[in-house]
This record gives C-alpha cells, structure tokens and sequence, in this order.
C-alpha cells in the first residue's frame, strides 16, 4: 500500500507487567517509527474489564519510560471507544458483511464436538448466515467470511501467507452485550489510527486473515504486517519465569543499564552483520524489517549480564549519575549528584556487571570510619606494617602535590626505605583505605578519596595496629 508516513502502534493488555517478549514488540514498532521518521502510538486494549487495572496501566508506562520508548499519540484506551467499534459493527451488517446469529449455546457445543468427532475443524456451520436475522436479546454479531478462494498474508518477515477461506469460518465480532471481538476493535483501532505498519508476534498469525477480511469488508487499505518469531528460552520452549525472564522493571530494579535491554532485546531477533553492541542512537539509525529472522530469539541472561556490563562501561560517568543514585541511596548511601560521585563511578564502571554491583563497590568511598573485614585485618594490618603505613601518611600529608605521579614517588620511597616490595604495601594501604582486599586501583582510589580521607585512614590503620601490638 502506499503511504506517505510510516505509523507503527503497540497495544498492549493491561493485565499485567511488561514483560520482555511484549518489551521487544514495543521496541520493534518504536524503532521502526523512528528509523522511517514516522509516528508511534500506544494503545491500551483493556477490554477485559475483569483483568484489566490502573496497576497494570502505571505498570506498562513506567516499563516503557524506563526503556526510552517515548509515543507520539495516545495512550488510547479500548474501553472508551465502544460507540466507534458500535457504528463500524453496524456498518458491517448493514452491508450485508455481517449478521446476528441466534444459535444457543448447546447447539453450537453439539456442532463443535460433531466436528472433532469426524476429524474436521470445529467452526460455525453458517446457520443463520442467510437468514437476515434482526437484533434481539442473547444475539452475537457474525462475519460473513468467504465461503471458497484464500486470503494472502504478505509478510515483511515471513514472505507471503496462504489462509484457505473454508478454514477461516463465520468468526463473531459482537458478543451477545454489543462488546466488540478482538479481532474487530483491533482492525476498527487501527483503521481510525491510520496504522499502516504491524509488527508483532507470530502468535498472532491466525488472526491476521481474519483481520485483513474487515479491512476489505470496511473498504479500507489493507497495512504491511511483519510477524516476528517468539522469544524462547534456553530449552527452546516458550520464555517464561523459570528461564530467568522477568518484567522488564525487574531488571531496572536488579541494576540492568536501559540502553543495553534495549540493545539486547532487539537483537533477539534482529541482526546487523556480527554487531552485537549497538548505542540507541545507533539502532534508529540502523533497525530495519528486513534483518528481522524468521527464527525465535533465546534469551540468555548471562548475555544480557554482559552486554550490560559494556553498556556500563561505555556510558559517560555523568550518565551513569542519574542511573546509580536510586542503588546508592538503597545502601544508605548519603551520595550527592557531584564531581565527587563521577570519580567515584569512573573507578567501578570497569568493576560492576550491574548498579547493585556499584552500589556495593562504592560504600567504603562515603563510609566516616572503615570498618575492616576480621580476615583482611589479621592478614594484613599487621603491627609490623606500621613504620611504613606511617610513613606513607606523613609522607602524603607533607606534599603539596596530590596526583598519581606524585603517590607513585611516595610509595616508591616507602618500598626503598622498608625493603618491601609494592603488593607487600599495597594490599594493607587497600584493607585500610577500604576495610576489604578488592577496590578499585590503588592510586586511582586514593585520587578519588582525596588527600584528607587518605590520610585519616591511613593513620586510622596505623591506630588500629598499635592496639593490635598492644595487647600482644
């Protein structure tokens, strides 16, 4: 079909999180938009009044927020478009496309067990489809589909689709409370949006020859369809709790960097040569229909864990501010959006897989007083360490320089004067500076710390020894 702008939508249910294969649809039609300089919208098909509710809605905003996936109309709610589904369903019979069907329930679950007792398909068998029906209490509302021919599903990813019109039968599209199918208001939603592109799962193959018969019967352009094949998990079957996959604000909740879900979730499915790594910018620039596999994405977590950890090291540190406050302030972390904070994320960023991770890291740079781990104390806070961790305090304390070159100097004289060799310092200025006996780089550590906190620790250390050697 012909189009002068490109216009993708995601509908999602309310009735639930977001969770990642649904994620990925939304980045699929997000990323196609804003690929083609078209427009996205959102949709909320909350029709299920039982299973719907605002938690989910606030839920699916906030997932979507999180991921970057901005829209540009919407959101629109299903629930509060009945008269526009109303007047299109009368427009249907009224062109003869649909009818009322009266047939009770008993009989229609007679006619669906004759038919698997024959080995046929169990479909309406068309009794009211010729009788000119007039609305009365308990009638459903029926689509007259093609007895004979086939309808063709071109697809974008799959090639085209060939539907037999006997297998597709005389499907409702109006329950018995004028409460539209799915496959009507989804057609009715899109018509009246002007969508012209659908991305979504191959779930839902079986109802796109459904659809593209109302299109036809409302005298409406037909759009692009491209299904893409589900995300599986590790054993190949459908992706769910048990394979690690969560909602997606779980993963923003366990430290995950947005760029690199959205980076990982597209390519489930999407390829660009060997790259694996992609910056946001870069999939708009890059993200095509014509690279989706026909194949299904296993999701990996240990993947996701570590193209989030390079998402985490490419990110600039005052990125990363916005990103580590909320972990920090989960640790008690009194850090403040500063200088101090970027130098802080600069020396974990090539140490932490997630924000937990750098959360953690980081406790000992805004601690008052180091409390030493017992084991790392005894090993290496030794009294006869205390001559040269004296030395190195004073030493710092009587320089007016306050860089790496300078330190390097420090420590060399220290190691010349004491007779030891650089790790033999080295891991008890970390224990002291640290409580712990992994950090970040020696000098690059203590360059953040600063000069004053270096060297209330290091004597702090050397005041711990002395009680040590004391109450030998």
């Amino acid at each position: 079909m012909s189009k002068s702008i490109i216009v993708t939508r995601f509908p999602p249910s309310p009735t639930g999180y977001l969770h990642l294969g649904g994620a990925r649809t939304a980045i699929f039609n997000w990323l196609y938009a804003r690929h083609m300089n078209g427009r996205f919208i959102l949709r909320l098909e909350d029709t299920d009044m039982q299973r719907s509710t605002k938690e989910s809605v606030d839920a699916i905003f906030e997932a979507m927020e999180w991921l970057g996936i901005d829209w540009d109309e919407g959101p629109y709610y299903q629930s509060k478009r009945f008269d526009i589904y109303k007047d299109h369903i009368d427009r249907l019979i009224t062109s003869g496309d649909a009818y009322y069907c009266t047939c009770p329930p008993e009989r229609l679950e007679k006619m669906r067990k004759d038919a698997m007792a024959s080995g046929g398909k169990p479909k309406y068998d068309g009794t009211c489809r010729e009788k000119n029906l007039k609305w009365q209490e308990g009638a459903v509302v029926r689509f007259k589909s093609p007895l004979s021919g086939t309808t063709v599903v071109t697809d974008k990813i799959r090639g085209d689709i060939v539907f037999a019109n006997t297998e597709l039968d005389d499907f409702i599209i109006a329950r018995s409370d004028g409460t539209p199918m799915y496959n009507l208001a989804v057609v009715v939603d899109d018509i009246t949006m002007k969508i012209n592109t659908i991305i979504r799962g191959d779930d839902h193959i079986s109802n796109t020859p459904k659809q593209i018969l109302l299109y036809r019967a409302l005298g409406c352009d037909v759009p692009d369809f491209g299904h893409v094949p589900m995300v599986l998990g590790h054993d190949k079957s459908r992706l769910s709790k048990r394979h690690g996959a969560m909602s997606v604000t779980a993963y923003r909740d366990m430290g995950y960097h947005p760029d690199a879900m959205l980076n990982y979730l597209v390519r489930l499915g999407w390829s660009h040569g060997d790259q694996e790594f992609f910056t946001r910018n870069e999939l708009i620039e890059k993200f095509n229909l014509e690279h989706i596999g026909r194949s299904a994405g296993v999701f990996n977590p240990e993947k996701l864990l570590a193209l989030n950890a390079e998402h985490i090291r490419a990110a600039s540190n005052e990125d990363l501010v916005s990103h580590v406050m909320p972990f920090f302030k989960e640790k008690g972390i009194n850090a403040e959006p500063d200088e101090y904070l970027q130098g802080v994320i600069e020396t974990l960023k090539p140490r932490s897989k997630t924000f937990v991770e750098m959360a953690d890291g980081a406790q000992f740079y805004y601690q008052g007083n180091i409390i030493y781990d017992e084991k790392a104390a005894a090993k290496f806070l030794k009294p006869a360490l205390m001559a040269p961790m004296k030395q190195l305090a004073e030493a710092i304390d009587q320089t007016d320089e306050f860089d790496e070159k300078t330190l390097e100097d420090i420590f060399k004289q220290v190691m010349a004067d004491s007779d030891l060799k650089f790790g033999k310092i080295a891991q008890p200025v970390r224990v002291a500076l640290t409580g712990k006996t992994v950090s970040p780089g020696i000098f690059e550590m203590m360059l953040v710390l600063g000069k004053s906190k270096v060297i209330s620790r290091l004597n702090a250390a050397v005041q711990f020894m002395e009680k040590a050697a004391a109450a030998d």
